[in-house]
């Protein structure tokens, strides 16, 4: 009985941890910034997305360096809005400063 109320606590534990909190991740933005990339047929290296201290409509800003090559790197800042990604590129109010960061780790 101890060892089943143990996992119990341990799945309730995990489940809070899950979806518990609205913020968005880097590795979110990043992924549907991948997909708008591919949607559009644009060819890239890597792409690369930080947090920022920004926010935008009450979302927080996300740096994203893109590589397109030779090298050629390309900053959008960008929120994930219900789910869907803008950038700066369709809402340019969307600012992200500076970072000094422009490759991946």
């Amino acid at each position: 009985m101890r060892r089943a109320a143990a996992l119990l606590a341990a799945a309730l534990v995990v489940l809070a941890g899950c979806g518990g909190s609205a913020e968005t991740s880097p590795a979110e933005v990043k992924e549907a910034l991948e997909a708008r990339l591919v949607g559009k047929k644009l060819s890239f290296e890597w792409v690369y997305c930080l947090r920022t201290r920004r926010s935008f409509e009450d979302r927080t800003i996300f740096r994203c360096n893109v590589n397109f090559g030779d090298p050629h790197i390309v900053i959008y800042c960008a929120v994930l809005d219900e789910g869907g990604l803008v950038t700066n590129r369709q809402r340019p109010g969307i600012r992200c400063g500076r970072t000094g960061r422009t490759a991946p780790p």
